[in-house]
């Protein structure tokens, strides 16, 4: 297919659930569709082989070196945006589409950032402490661990990363921070793993530190929160939203909504209405969660912890 990164296949190795995923959205051959986290292009590439001339898709990124990647495209049906998916609705706006027919969501850190040891995102390399998704706005790891203070230092790493030792950590990091600046991931990684009296084996004890700050300081959680209920907005009646989540916080949040918007209203019992004149959910629950199989899994670790979760538009023909 025209545009197609075709030179570079060990990305489609590293895209988790790829082939789930896309059968999962039930691809029209002339509908629109959002790739809310275009990451490296693995999920766009193979709905864009998909679609067919008249097909349309649309992929943000927060990441500037993910809108690089996806620059590369020339495939005219193709559109990248520099942007976190929070702000899908005034894109959508701004590019005249009132619907459309799937709306994909890959959340959480990719492979490309992770492995990337510029991007401090890692305790594996000895790096800057940044953290950014986004790396052109905002404040980085370090800046943020210079001023923060123990208190909310702890709430961060206690909330975003169930750390059960966050009060320990919190309070020799401003230690630490008083005899000279906490810079680099290495630092960073040393001073938690001190603070920290026992840990899961086989996993470094700065773990569900290093995930809390990253989350933090991306926003991560309330941009998922901002941006489902703009997905079910712009869903044509049949139109499926996909959401891939990675760690249990997000996961919880996406299981919510997504059983809240399948509820629809829900009135006291005994109320003198009938049934049917109860307003119906917007949302109809595709299948169950799915996950990785051990397959995958083998050649691809980070997938273990992946859940997908599908749910459609109401109204459509199963509606």
């Amino acid at each position: 297919m025209s545009g197609c990164l075709s030179h570079t296949p060990t990305l489609l190795h590293e895209t988790v659930l790829l082939h789930e995923a896309i059968e999962a959205l039930q691809i029209k051959p002339g509908g629109i569709y959002v790739d809310g986290t275009f990451g490296r292009g693995g999920h766009s590439q193979l709905i864009l082989h998909k679609l067919g001339a008249m097909g349309r898709l649309i992929a943000l990124d927060k990441d500037p070196a993910a809108v690089a990647a996806g620059q590369a495209i020339t495939d005219p049906r193709f559109v990248m945006v520099h942007s976190g998916f929070a702000h899908l609705a005034e894109l959508l706006e701004k590019l005249a589409v009132e619907q459309v027919d799937g709306v994909l969501l890959d959340l959480g850190v990719s492979s490309p950032q992770l492995d990337d040891k510029q991007r401090g995102f890692s305790f594996r390399f000895d790096a800057p402490l940044d953290m950014r998704m986004d790396t052109s706005s905002g404040q980085t790891a370090a800046e943020w661990l210079a001023t923060v203070g123990e208190s909310l230092l702890g709430e961060v790493i206690r909330d975003y990363g169930e750390e059960r030792f966050a009060t320990q950590i919190a309070r020799a990091l401003v230690a630490a921070r008083q005899e000279k600046p906490i810079t680099t991931t290495r630092q960073l990684s040393e001073i938690v793993a001190q603070a920290v009296r026992t840990h899961e084996p086989g996993k470094n004890p700065a773990t569900r530190t290093f995930q809390a700050i990253r989350i933090y300081l991306n926003q991560e959680l309330e941009e998922i929160a901002r941006i489902l209920p703009q997905c079910v907005d712009y869903l044509r009646p049949g139109g499926r939203i996909v959401v891939i989540s990675f760690h249990s916080l997000e996961d919880r949040i996406v299981k919510h909504f997504l059983r809240d918007m399948a509820q629809g209203d829900t009135l006291p019992r005994n109320l003198p209405i009938r049934a049917a004149d109860i307003p119906k959910g917007r949302l109809h629950l595709v299948g169950k969660a799915v996950r990785a199989t051990s397959r995958e899994v083998a050649t691809n670790p980070r997938a273990r912890s992946a859940v997908m979760r599908v749910a459609e538009r109401a109204g459509g023909t199963n509606g």
